[in-house]
């Protein structure tokens, strides 16, 4: 239940992350699961989900210090032990929640430093088929051959087929790997190589704006500025 609603917890940092990356900061989460970012952003990834935990902490208590504060309970002595206790216990969320911050931030900044720099020359960005398919085949595939026919097919775990002739293609191009160990009458599973990963979380990340979108304001510093009680 926790971790489903900091996954719907907005951070001041998603945007950044959605600027660099060319995801939603869910699509990224997903992404992950499946298990086809590669190293740098699976990392990215796991802080974030970090912060965004943290993040559902400082709600849970601010909300119940507002509601402490509304005028629905007896003003007491009860009332100020339960309200200083929470405004501790706020204080402690949001210096958990300020160091998750600065691990996403140092998670992140090697990765905008990597965007704002040129492609290699000749490095090619993959097509929307080209994504479409490795997205398809990182969730699990195989290629098969028609016991009668002998055609080749790729139906993958999503339900989607890829062609024969492109599964050949990002072959060649040494962005997935089958085993051959099984034969095409059994099915050979196909999986994403750590290039075809790597193109894969690259593909949309060069974007002109990357390098010229500030962070929005609020971002999280580099050293902790709240002053404490």
């Amino acid at each position: 239940m926790l971790l489903a609603a900091a996954r719907r917890s907005v951070t001041q940092l998603d945007h950044r992350i959605e600027v660099v990356t060319g995801q939603d900061v869910d699509t990224l989460w997903t992404y992950r699961d499946r298990g086809v970012l590669d190293e740098p952003h699976a990392h990215l990834v796991d802080r974030h989900r970090e912060l965004a935990k943290a993040e559902t902490g400082v709600i849970f208590h601010r909300t119940l210090l507002h509601r402490l504060a509304s005028g629905d309970f007896p003003v007491d002595g009860a009332l100020f032990e339960r309200i200083d206790r929470t405004v501790d216990q706020l204080e402690e969320a949001a210096d958990v929640r300020d160091t998750a911050g600065r691990a996403v931030l140092a998670a992140l900044e090697p990765i905008e430093a990597e965007a704002q720099q040129e492609p290699p020359d000749g490095h090619e960005r993959l097509s929307a088929a080209d994504q479409a398919a490795l997205l398809s085949i990182a969730g699990g595939a195989k290629v098969h051959a028609h016991l009668l026919t002998e055609r080749m097919s790729v139906p993958t775990a999503s339900g989607t087929r890829v062609p024969y002739v492109h599964l050949q293609r990002l072959e060649a191009a040494g962005l997935v790997s089958r085993d051959t160990d099984h034969s095409v009458m059994a099915g050979q599973p196909v999986t994403l190589t750590d290039a075809g990963r790597t193109a894969l979380t690259s593909s949309r990340r060069h974007r002109p704006a990357a390098a010229s979108v500030p962070p929005r304001p609020g971002t999280w510093p580099t050293a902790p500025t709240r002053p404490r009680r």
